[in-house]
């Protein structure tokens, strides 16, 4: 027979296995769909400071374990499986994977989005070691060290204001001759003593042996090239939400992100969007795990009329 889960949630990351431990402790069968390890793109962070309850820290790998395994002591269940395929508008909502096809009531949709990279040599080797991608979590890492930004737009400019407050020294490198970030961070940024610009060059090469040294900057116009030395490089040129699987079922926002508020419920009934991968102010850990509790309450009343629905219709 075809098994049916009250939840099936497509992401393992803390918005997903938060949805799972408050389904599965409210008594909901769930399931939680991850292709690789518990924790998501945040089980690379070697350090997280910014989530309560740990007051030395902890690295992201252990956290999305912990995660996993709270949610796993209420009988949530993982399967490691690529999702390939989703029928989201089906009933009961289906989804093939890897590992076989899945079925479920509701569907917690929390793939998560990754940052856009430079695409250079060694920047993955150097994740970690020089090369960041979030300066609410890795800025203090910097504090009294020459940092560069790169980007030009409003993650770039919120990121150098955010950095220029920890670092002793905030480089701003950009491949045009202004910012094209909203007008209210120009001032912050050009009155800051401590914020400088590196206009019309791009980063052409990561420097350095274990860590990052420098950076190697190219004009754009002239095609002249320097070296520039710094203890951190921060690539702010955007994010790509995991939206492809769900594109043309959900309704996603003009940055490719799910139109989904802080109910995360979507246009379709009985899906949600958790954590990254939704329309959303700040992408960090602990609004992920926000949204997975979240979520799970509308599910709930979503079931509920499901249910109250399906006892009308049998009578």
């Amino acid at each position: 027979m075809t098994h049916i889960y009250d939840m099936v949630v497509i992401g393992g990351g803390p918005g997903g296995y938060t949805a799972a431990l408050y389904a599965a402790r409210a008594g909901l069968d769930v399931v939680v769909l991850e292709q690789l390890s518990a924790g998501g793109q945040m089980a690379q962070t070697t350090q997280v400071d910014n989530y309560p309850g740990f007051e030395e820290g902890i690295d992201g790998f252990t956290l999305g374990e912990k995660m996993q395994q709270g949610a796993e002591r209420f009988g949530a269940k993982t399967e490691l499986a690529e999702v390939r395929a989703l029928d989201l508008q089906a009933s009961p909502k289906k989804i093939e994977t890897s590992e076989g096809t899945f079925f479920g009531k509701t569907v917690v949709y929390a793939a998560g989005a990754g940052p856009r990279e430079l695409g250079l040599p060694r920047e993955k080797e150097l994740v970690g070691r020089g090369v960041n991608y979030c300066a609410a979590c890795d800025g203090m890492f910097y504090k009294g060290k020459t940092v560069v930004v790169v980007g030009g737009g409003n993650s770039a400019a919120a990121d150098a204001l955010l950095l220029s407050r920890i670092a002793a020294r905030v480089i701003i490198v950009h491949r045009r001759d202004t910012l094209r970030a909203t007008k209210i961070y120009h001032r912050p940024l050009m009155e800051a003593e401590n914020v400088e610009f590196c206009w019309n060059s791009t980063v052409t090469e990561l420097l350095g042996g274990e860590k990052l040294s420098g950076v190697r900057l190219r004009d754009v116009h002239t095609g002249a090239e320097r070296e520039l030395s710094c203890d951190g490089v921060f690539v702010s040129i955007g994010r790509k939400p995991a939206t492809g699987l769900v594109a043309g079922q959900l309704e996603l926002d003009p940055s490719g992100y799910i139109a989904a508020g802080e109910s995360t419920c979507t246009n379709i009934p009985g899906v949600f969007a958790v954590g990254d991968v939704r329309t959303k102010a700040l992408r960090q850990i602990i609004t992920a795990a926000a949204d997975g509790a979240v979520a799970v309450h509308y599910a709930e009343e979503y079931l509920a009329g499901e249910a109250l629905t399906d006892s009308r219709t049998s009578v």
